[in-house]
């Protein structure tokens, strides 16, 4: 990470995780273009112009998919992770095949309109007030302008503009765009063949996507104590024995506040930070600790435990909690300590502190 926009530099890494985006893509739309038309019933209607908007229609589908899937198989599997770090990459090149797609749409069907081309996307069809027959153009615009505003806010600068909270709302919108993808191809390509190899395939990432979101959940909510064991007194909380923690890592409890809190040992002492990166709200107690740093599994920031904050040059910090323990159940003070608090350790091998 950096000083300030950009957390990671280009690296060998990031440079073969495009490349293999990028042949992925390109290896798809030529076996579209030239393999499927020659292996399946070929209708003569379907030019190589309709071909080819369909090639970058399907690729953009498909590669929605993989970025709605990756979250929560990174949460299953923590051997996920590398495709998590750089996964924006892969959302602005969806964006690019997804505006590509809509290009050919414009340029194929509106070309010899005696009218605007734009004005005829939008005017040609108007019955929003049926289902067969449903304008599902408008799913499809729809769906490109979150593209477009995600691809357009990709970089750390609108991050840390907009600030973590915000910006992680807002790209929120892959859902939504999700979700107005498959009623535009529902509503569009299925009607025209309801029995297909793809409309099969369609369901099946649906499923895949809602089925591995269950998933994750499921893993969270038994990694993760959905409350406090109960209040002790009007600001601390019991959360959970101590014995509980394995060192070097966390045990993370979401409080009567709502707010998770990550509680790691590390050489015999307890210290207590936010859950939440001040990146883009990555979890925290999801990595483990080296010298007193605790590294965010999602893009690689790192904290001291001790006090919330970023190693030098760099500036990020978090909220710190007081902490104690009482009859060998951690304790902690809901009223978070400003970013950046130093809190000295809580020695565990020594008698319960009160």
């Amino acid at each position: 990470m950096s000083v300030k926009y950009v957390p990671v530099q280009w690296n060998v890494f990031k440079f073969l995780y495009d490349f293999a985006l990028l042949v992925i893509i390109m290896g798809f739309l030529w076996v579209f273009v030239h393999i499927i038309p020659d292996q399946l019933t070929y209708d003569p209607s379907i030019t190589p112009q309709i071909q080819n908007m369909r090639a970058f229609g399907s690729c953009a589908f498909f590669l929605l998919t993989a970025i709605l899937v990756i979250g929560p198989l990174a949460r299953i599997d923590r051997r996920f992770l590398p495709l998590l770090y750089n996964r924006r990459h892969l959302g602005v090149l969806t964006c690019f095949v997804a505006f590509s797609h809509a290009s050919f749409v414009i340029r194929w069907y509106f070309v010899f309109s005696p009218t605007d081309r734009y004005v005829a996307l939008f005017g040609t069809n108007t019955a929003y007030n049926q289902l067969l027959g449903f304008p599902f153009e408008s799913f499809g615009i729809f769906a490109l302008l979150c593209l477009i505003i995600l691809a357009t806010t990709s970089h750390d600068f609108w991050l840390k503009f907009l600030t973590p909270r915000i910006w992680k709302s807002l790209h929120y919108l892959i859902y939504p765009a999700y979700a107005a993808v498959v009623a535009h191809i529902g509503l569009g390509t299925l009607q025209d063949q309801p029995v297909s190899i793809f409309g099969f395939l369609v369901v099946l990432c649906v499923a895949l996507v809602v089925g591995l979101h269950l998933m994750a959940r499921r893993c969270e909510l038994e990694t993760t104590d959905s409350s406090a064991l109960h209040r002790v007194d009007a600001y601390w909380h019991a959360l959970f024995p101590v014995q509980e923690i394995e060192e070097g890592y966390a045990r993370v409890a979401r409080i009567d506040t709502g707010d998770r809190i990550a509680v790691f040992l590390h050489n015999g002492k307890l210290s207590a930070i936010s859950n939440a990166c001040a990146h883009q709200n990555g979890p925290l107690g999801e990595g483990k600790i080296i010298d007193c740093f605790v590294t965010c599994p999602w893009h690689g920031f790192q904290y001291d435990v001790t006090n919330g904050r970023s190693p030098a040059p760099f500036t990020e910090k978090i909220a710190t909690y007081q902490i104690r323990v009482r009859e060998g159940i951690v304790e902690v003070d809901e009223r978070a300590n400003p970013p950046g608090t130093p809190v000295e350790p809580l020695n565990v091998e020594k008698e319960d502190s009160v």
